[in-house]
């Protein structure tokens, strides 16, 4: 077992706990690009150290996956968005947490099981970055048209840029990004909303988590 994977994947998941109960600016980048980098870096660490992938470890490995993924999916349905100096500000509310614990114990369970059935990649930590990616891709696939239905942009980048999300969208989905028509613009930087812009979308996030609540 890698102490340095594990240790790794337990200092995320602490950093992304903590960010998400305080609240944080909605940044497309760390919302798609981060968890879709983490998944493939945990995916090619895989197959090293002289690791071989069996057909038990792949069907853990499959299970694993879309229990994360699926955990995610509800993180992502549960965590508050609303607008915040004109840009998207997420929160996970507290009871939020036990979906993060129901991540861990699905870890552990299926770690005990993998080895039970002799898998030994499925059942050590090499799995864990790519798991949590995977995690934080399905919370993705939930919030990002949740957030583009807002109609609040996402917050600059650190940079101060925008970040493209739909186009970053269609190249992961094997669309081109680029403008349809012939000297089309490319969009440009995001208009600073107006106040009563605020207002309107505001008061659109909160009747949808009224609506949720009933």
């Amino acid at each position: 077992m890698n102490v340095l994977q594990a240790l790794a994947a337990i200092a995320i998941v602490i950093f992304v706990i903590a960010r998400q109960l305080r609240g944080e600016p909605l940044r497309g980048k760390r919302l798609i690009l981060l968890p879709a980098i983490l998944a493939v870096i945990g995916f090619t660490s895989l197959g090293k150290g002289g690791r071989h992938l069996t057909t038990t470890d792949l069907a853990c490995l499959v299970i694993s996956a879309v229990i994360a993924a699926g955990i995610g999916t509800a993180q992502g349905a549960l965590l508050r968005l609303e607008p915040r100096d004109g840009v998207l500000w997420a929160r996970m509310p507290v009871y939020g947490l036990w979906l993060w614990l129901a991540l861990v114990v699905s870890r552990v369970v299926l770690t005990v099981v993998a080895m039970a059935l002799h898998a030994p990649v499925a059942g050590s930590s090499a799995p864990i970055l790519m798991l949590l990616g995977l995690n934080r891709l399905g919370q993705a696939a939930v919030v990002t048209p949740r957030a583009l239905a807002s109609g609040v942009p996402f917050a600059p980048e650190k940079d101060g840029r925008p970040f493209d999300v739909r186009g970053a969208l269609a190249g992961l989905l094997g669309g081109s990004g680029e403008p349809s028509a012939p000297g089309a613009e490319r969009p440009g930087r995001q208009p600073r909303p107006t106040g009563s812009y605020d207002r309107s979308a505001c008061d659109g996030l909160r009747d949808r988590d009224r609506r949720g609540r009933r």
